[in-house]
């Protein structure tokens, strides 16, 4: 399965249902790539059927990632897990998921420093998420922004990077030119509808490299 271009990150707050599997649904049809599934709270019932939703409504369109559960990414039938920064070690949860699958699963970690990218690279995951890239509300007083310059040299570490924090139409031309493999994000891909030309438009240049 291949690593995504355009990773939409789930609302904490979604529930299963009729909007979740319409949302959904226009993010394939939109051209994104790739879906992190993740809910703050709730039960581990009310994920797999996120989970598990998505699978049905985008099929093959989306790589379809889950926040840190590997044993919810394997029933939902889901194509990896993000781990968190301070996560379960790479190895054993790969050891686990080939234990279980009958695929390889992919394996992402989120980072917040070149430091900890290089770290996850010598892990062994597949990808990155690194940021926040810029200022955005959910990281506000707590980590603060990269800039550019430290996706420049998160990327420079030999990982697909997917640029998270503050990233939109506006500025993705400007992570991708810093070195990101891909663009990750919630709020940019709230309205998929919305973002169709900006999505299309990204589209276009990777094809063309």
């Amino acid at each position: 399965m291949k690593i995504p271009r355009l990773l939409a990150i789930s609302s904490p707050e979604v529930r299963p249902g009729e909007a979740w599997r319409r949302w959904c649904s226009a993010l394939a049809a939109a051209g994104v790539d790739g879906l992190q599934v993740r809910r703050k709270g709730g039960s581990d019932g009310e994920l797999l059927a996120l989970a598990s939703e998505a699978r049905v409504w985008t099929a093959s369109a989306l790589t379809l990632l889950l926040n840190a559960r590997f044993d919810i990414a394997l029933a939902a039938d889901a194509d990896g897990v993000q781990l968190p920064a301070a996560g379960l070690p790479v190895a054993r949860v790969r050891a686990a998921l080939a234990a279980a699958a009958d695929r390889p699963l992919l394996l992402g970690r989120s980072t917040h420093t070149p430091e900890e990218v290089r770290h996850a690279r010598d892990e062994g995951v597949d990808f990155v998420l690194f940021g926040p890239v810029f200022d955005t509300p959910s990281k506000a007083g707590r980590i603060p922004s990269r800039g550019l310059a430290g996706l420049a040299q998160a990327a420079n570490c030999g990982l697909p990077v997917l640029a998270l924090g503050g990233i939109d139409g506006g500025n993705a031309d400007q992570a991708l030119d810093a070195g990101a493999w891909g663009l990750a994000a919630i709020r940019w891909f709230a309205d998929p509808a919305a973002g169709r030309a900006d999505f299309a438009a990204l589209q276009r240049r990777w094809q063309a490299a």
